[in-house]
């Protein structure tokens, strides 16, 4: 039975996201509005890279904030790439916004500065291999709960993680032919639908 995944459309990259989850054979449902999360049984979400600031106010303005919030503290597997991370974060270096802040690390921002604003490298990605990852003007993840899994590390920087239902990157991972962040992430929704525990 295919699985069911909401990908948040409010602003940013997410008809990538869609294009690849595709290729995995996934259903996927738009959200743009409370109806999208009502009206749709989802197994998973994916919050896209874009301006984490923007998407932040468009949550709240279009009364998507509190309804997703409370499926990823119930439970529901989400993965959150680049502005994505940052909404999941529980604090933002030099920055007093928190937004779901449902995630035990610490963000920065930007983090790479205006030089190093896009990049493209290849680096381990937990126990899968090597793969390209795409930053662009990308945050990193500064320091991690003891129940927060490090996936992914760039020059020392942590650029990807897990805890529980949660998967977050800095990069780009739907900006590539490169499958394996996705199929990660989908592990964890089979998981969770299989034994209730993500």
């Amino acid at each position: 039975m295919k699985q069911t995944i909401g990908v948040l459309a409010v602003q940013g990259a997410f008809e990538e996201h869609i294009k690849t989850l595709k290729k995995l054979d996934v259903d996927c449902i738009e959200i743009r509005k409370p109806s999208d999360l009502t009206n749709h049984s989802l197994d998973g979400l994916v919050l896209p890279g874009g301006e984490s600031t923007v998407i932040g106010k468009l949550l709240r303005e279009l009364e998507l904030f509190e309804p997703i919030k409370k499926m990823i503290i119930e439970g529901l597997p989400v993965l959150g790439t680049c502005a994505g991370l940052i909404l999941l974060a529980s604090k933002i270096t030099e920055d007093q916004t928190i937004h779901f802040g449902t995630m035990n690390m610490v963000a920065r921002r930007n983090a790479y500065g205006r030089q190093l604003g896009s990049f493209v490298t290849e680096a381990e990605f937990d126990a899968c291999g090597k793969i390209p990852m795409v930053f662009i003007r990308a945050p990193y993840i500064e320091r991690v709960g003891s129940d927060v899994k490090i996936l992914a590390r760039v020059n020392g920087h942590i650029v990807a993680a897990r805890q529980k239902n949660m998967v977050v990157t800095s990069f780009h991972p739907e900006l590539t032919k490169e499958l394996t962040v996705h199929e990660y992430f989908m592990s964890l929704v089979d998981q969770k639908k299989q034994t209730g525990v993500a």
